[in-house]
């Protein structure tokens, strides 16, 4: 078979490498669907798809950018959820860095091809004008920017707020004492994000991402100059680095720590103070046999 010649070639040897290169696949689908989606809101007259339709979409993009990497890299296509492993210990400072640079690439390339794919639509709307903020705004297309309602300080808290309760279901939708099939996780993942735009879409779009929002920034900077880097950019880096921590530790504290080793294992509860004792085998037995 020529795919196995093929694949005997040029199969990359080096784990990290092969990661790496899941990473930026994964995370170049998930820009290239999600923002092609949201210009598919933007452009349009009227508009083709609503809010709803851009939270669904976000969340099959990325269904499949974990699909796609999971199994070589883990699927983590966000540097939010890549510093959330790296504090529980799951992946090394090495991986998070090599990761991240992925990530941003991913991103970036991401942004740039549905600028190529939308450029003449852009053109019609804006009159070839780019500009940031106003009627005639496309820059949102790509990154972030809050609603004229929303200051810095409730935008953080915001991304805060959004990542770490993405980042709680991810941890445990992964956490293997779940028993969660694998092909079935992506599917939860992107679903749990349909929740977190349905929920947190309205202040500033739910960027929850920092790679999905500085590389497409960054990109069109290009073409919008300086004007993307507005005093809101760096919200969407750093609330979502810090509420994927905290995210991924409550989940833990107030879950993972306590979910029973063996996916058999159950609990009874005890009179008085209302402790959870696990039962013993036997004790199953006799439960299920009466």
């Amino acid at each position: 078979m020529i795919l196995d010649k093929l694949r005997a070639k040029f199969h990359i040897r080096k784990e990290l490498l092969r990661a790496v290169l899941a990473e930026f696949t994964g995370t170049y689908l998930l820009c290239l669907i999600g923002l092609s989606v949201v210009a598919q809101k933007v452009l349009p007259r009227p508009e083709v798809n609503e809010f709803i339709g851009v939270n669904v979409g976000f969340g099959i993009a990325i269904v499949f950018g974990v699909a796609v990497s999971a199994k070589l890299s883990g699927g983590h296509i966000n540097p939010a959820v890549s510093f959330a492993f790296l504090s529980v210990g799951q992946i090394t400072i090495v991986q998070f860095i090599a990761y991240f640079v992925a990530q941003f690439f991913g991103a970036f390339f991401g942004a740039a091809t549905v600028y190529a794919v939308y450029n003449d639509a852009i053109n019609v709307f804006d009159g070839g004008v780019r500009t940031v903020g106003g009627p005639k705004d496309t820059a949102g297309i790509f990154a972030s920017y809050p609603a004229p309602h929303l200051g810095l300080v409730n935008g953080f808290v915001d991304q805060f707020v959004a990542t770490a309760v993405f980042v709680f279901l991810i941890a445990h939708i992964v956490d293997k004492r779940n028993s969660y099939p694998t092909w079935l996780q992506p599917i939860l993942v992107g679903t749990g994000f349909v929740a977190i735009g349905a929920a947190f879409g309205y202040n500033c779009g739910y960027p929850v991402n920092p790679a999905r929002d500085f590389a497409p920034r960054l990109f069109t900077s290009i073409f919008y100059g300086g004007a993307v880097f507005t005093k809101w950019f760096w919200v969407p880096i750093v609330g979502p680095f810090v509420g994927a921590v905290v995210g991924i530790w409550l989940y833990y504290f107030l879950i993972g720590f306590h979910t029973p080793q063996d996916a058999e294992e159950k609990y009874v509860v005890l009179t008085g103070n209302q402790e959870l004792k696990p039962l013993t085998a036997k004790e199953t037995v006799d439960e299920e046999a009466a």
